[in-house]
């Protein structure tokens, strides 16, 4: 059976003639400006056609047999929950040479990723539990978040027989690594691929994001509400997927709370905004909650009466910039305050 997928993703001994070679090689077909990154070798041979750095984002991690995709809202479902991570991403996609094929691929990443001592935390080959095409849907991340430079078409789209599909999720100290392997069934002008494997490789090296938005004082509070009516709070975080209030967000906090004590007559909707990550019903429900939250925060923490605040969300219907990029996306997870 063939699938396609459009702009997505999300031992110490190695097989006979196949090995990773040293990241000091150089490649003249891989994609301009691509480099392997240094905790992850790659199969000698092999060409960089799609990559990507994202400073920060979080990334899903799978540890455990997956069970089924919602198409509908883009969730995946696994025996056990997979392990989210954030901090830096590298994401690169290997042509492999030759007759190489996804089997001998992804055990060839496997064992030097065990040998360089990192721990196994999933693999689907030894997995008795799985079955191939929940393999093939298990890695991809969630809706249209993941672009990528590519170099063998505006797609990312690798299909083949569900069977040649192997997942696997290494960690070692802050650094953790999925490794998808696939087959391409033939060559494609359409797509511009070739018969063969490929490897879909994510690194990311967990790390905390650093808040760079500055706090709105009471005085611009006031001033944006006069004028627009409404005013955008970036200072209030959350953890991914979750509504509580995290406390680097009291600077924000403070300066609200001394708003709305300045102008006691003053009643505001506070609203939740997400990006576009996920499905859409559990981030309407996510922004919701968060915006509850900061106003349960505010009435807590600084004596605001609850009457003049009243929490909702919207996801992600009112973005403020694209959410194809990290930059977009942080713009839009925002919290705003709108005159009642």
């Amino acid at each position: 059976m063939a699938v396609k997928l459009f702009r997505r993703w999300g031992a110490s001994m190695c097989l006979a003639f196949l090995t990773l070679t040293s990241l000091a090689s150089a490649h003249a077909q891989d994609l301009p400006g691509a480099k392997d990154h240094a905790a992850v070798k790659r199969l000698a041979g092999s060409a960089i056609v799609g990559y990507e750095v994202r400073n920060f984002d979080a990334v899903e991690f799978q540890t455990s047999t997956f069970k089924e995709f919602d198409l509908r809202t883009y969730q995946r479902r696994y025996a056990q929950p997979p392990l989210v991570l954030e901090g830096k991403l590298t994401r690169l996609w290997y042509e492999a040479p030759g007759a190489t094929r996804s089997l001998e691929l992804f055990r060839n990443y496997a064992n030097d990723l065990a040998a360089s001592g990192f721990t196994v935390l999933y693999d689907s080959t030894r997995d008795t539990s799985a079955g191939g095409y929940s393999n093939f849907l298990a890695n991809f991340a969630s809706g249209k978040r993941d672009f990528i430079k590519n170099n063998r078409s505006e797609y990312v789209m690798y299909a083949a027989d569900a069977s040649t599909v192997r997942t696997g999720t290494f960690q070692k100290g802050n650094t953790t690594v999925r490794v998808l392997t696939i087959d391409w069934a033939k060559d494609d002008a359409m797509y511009k691929a070739r018969q063969g494997a490929y490897a879909a490789v994510d690194i990311l090296e967990t790390k905390a994001m650093e808040q760079n938005m500055v706090v709105v004082s009471a005085t611009d509070i006031g001033k944006s509400l006069t004028a627009n009516g409404k005013v955008a709070i970036y200072g209030i975080l959350f953890d991914t997927g979750k509504a509580d209030v995290k406390p680097e967000s009291k600077p924000s906090l403070d300066q609200i709370a001394s708003f709305l004590k300045a102008e006691p007559g003053v009643k505001l909707h506070v609203v939740g905004h997400t990006d576009s990550v996920g499905g859409f019903e559990s981030n309407l429900a996510l922004s919701k909650r968060r915006a509850e939250a900061v106003a349960a925060a505010l009435t807590k923490d600084y004596g605001i009466a609850a009457n003049r605040m009243v929490g909702n969300g919207v996801a992600s219907l009112a973005p403020v910039a694209s959410n194809s990029s990290d930059e977009g996306r942080a713009k839009n997870r925002r919290v705003e305050l709108v005159l009642q």
